[in-house]
């Protein structure tokens, strides 16, 4: 089966210069925690709900601030005719559950992790989730107890 095949296709999304208030909105209204961020169709980044929280209220930024300022730069992403195997592989290795879709430069869709759990791909989800586990779970081990969290 291939990424096309379970894609969401009508995705919202911000450009750089909106603001940060803009972005939480949206990630409410469409009940969502990740919103790409576009330039003329292009992707240039991606914004979490993290980052919003983290990177944006932890730091006390006004809701005016543009999301470049908080955007993730460092993409991955798939192809609609990537399988959905690949796919997994790399949010796995990627340690996220959400993977833009790009054909041609444009973003065309968004793979989350449950999108894997289609007909006969639930392992390939059950293995990207447990890279992604261990992974935090690795990270949070190496924490001093009661140490901050940045």
């Amino acid at each position: 089966m291939k990424v096309k095949d379970v894609m969401t296709v009508d995705v919202k999304t911000v450009q750089s210069t909106d603001n940060l208030f803009l972005a939480a909105c949206i990630m409410r209204d469409e009940n969502v925690g990740l919103i790409p961020v576009v330039d003329e169709g292009r992707l240039v980044g991606v914004i979490t709900d993290r980052d919003l929280a983290v990177r944006g209220i932890a730091e006390k930024r006004p809701n005016s601030t543009e999301v470049k300022a908080l955007m993730s730069t460092v993409l991955v992403s798939a192809t609609p005719e990537m399988n959905l195997e690949e796919a997994a592989h790399m949010m796995g290795n990627a340690q996220i559950r959400r993977l833009p879709v790009v054909e041609k430069e444009q973003l065309v869709g968004i793979l989350a992790i449950a999108d894997l759990a289609t007909d006969g791909e639930q392992g390939q989800m059950s293995e990207a989730m447990s890279e992604i586990s261990e992974a935090y779970h690795d990270d949070r081990s190496n924490r001093i107890p009661n140490a901050p969290l940045h």
